[in-house]
């Protein structure tokens, strides 16, 4: 599982552990269904975005589909078209989402528009790098992403980049687990939506700052999955967000440099093809 969808940085922790989580542990060894259907509940505890002072707690149950096709792909990270496939190299086009959240339950954004629910869509690499130790595989990722406010008729909210170091093992049929470091990055725009203060909303403490491209935030995460049976998936991840030497650091919205952020869930999947997928 992921804690965010690709990354999005407000309340993107509880839709992650939901579409993702369960895929994730769904995967096993050998040849699997086209598709798979299913529902999956979590419970999400996260910083409101790199950088709050404050967490927030989702609980949410949300049905899943995985589609395994040899070009149209939704799985655990995405869900858009694959447009290259070889033995180390992967690129596909897709979008990924996250919910928004009130500033009213953030006390350094009280009085500030809300963030907003956040649709990503863009081109994504995959560099297949190959064995890892005990069995594991090693590959990095490459999305750049535009951002889209669902909140504001779709407006655009600039552009995101998080290349992403990952490591997976599946030690037996029934556990599975990853490790992940990534660097986001944000252009102005998509920075000033989270860190910028305008004249309108400062005040004593919260003084007018305006945003600048560059690194958001170091990330660090670790996901968990156990099958105790075939439909069943019980699952988990704990997130690291470091904001050290950030390029919006001196934002009045950033309150510390390092929050966590955890998520737990449970999937079932009701229904599944019994055509296998081509890979």
């Amino acid at each position: 599982m992921r804690l965010p969808s690709r990354p999005m940085f407000p309340l993107a922790a509880a839709a992650a552990a939901l579409m993702v989580g369960a895929p994730a542990a769904a995967q096993s060894e050998g040849p699997q269904p086209l598709w798979e259907l299913g529902v999956a509940a979590a419970g999400v505890n996260q910083q409101a975005y790199p950088g709050a002072e404050q967490q927030v707690r989702r609980a949410l149950v949300l049905p899943f589909f995985i589609y395994r096709g040899e070009v149209l792909r939704a799985d655990r990270e995405t869900a858009g078209l694959r447009a290259v496939k070889t033995e180390h190299f992967e690129l596909d086009i897709g979008f990924a989402g996250s919910f928004g959240g009130s500033s009213a339950d953030i006390e350094a954004r009280r009085g500030m528009a809300d963030l907003g629910t956040l649709i990503e869509f863009g081109p994504r690499a995959k560099w297949l790098i190959g064995a890892g130790p005990g069995g594991g595989r090693w590959r990095m990722e490459f999305p750049v992403r535009g951002v889209f406010d669902l909140s504001d008729g779709g407006a655009h909210r600039g552009l995101s980049f998080e290349p992403e170091l990952v490591f997976e093992r599946r030690p037996s049929r029934q556990w599975r687990y990853a490790a992940k470091a990534s660097a986001i990055f944000a252009d102005r725009r998509l920075a000033d939506t989270f860190y910028g203060v305008s004249a309108a909303d400062a005040t004593a403490d919260r003084p007018a700052y305006q945003a600048e491209s560059g690194r958001v935030s170091w990330r660090l995460s670790t996901s968990l999955a156990y099958a105790p049976a075939r439909d069943w998936r019980v699952f988990g991840a704990v997130r690291l967000d470091s904001v050290g030497g950030a390029a919006n650091r001196a934002s009045p919205l950033v309150r510390q440099t390092t929050g966590a952020s955890l998520a737990v869930g449970l999937a079932w999947t009701g229904l599944r093809s019994e055509r296998l997928a081509g890979d």
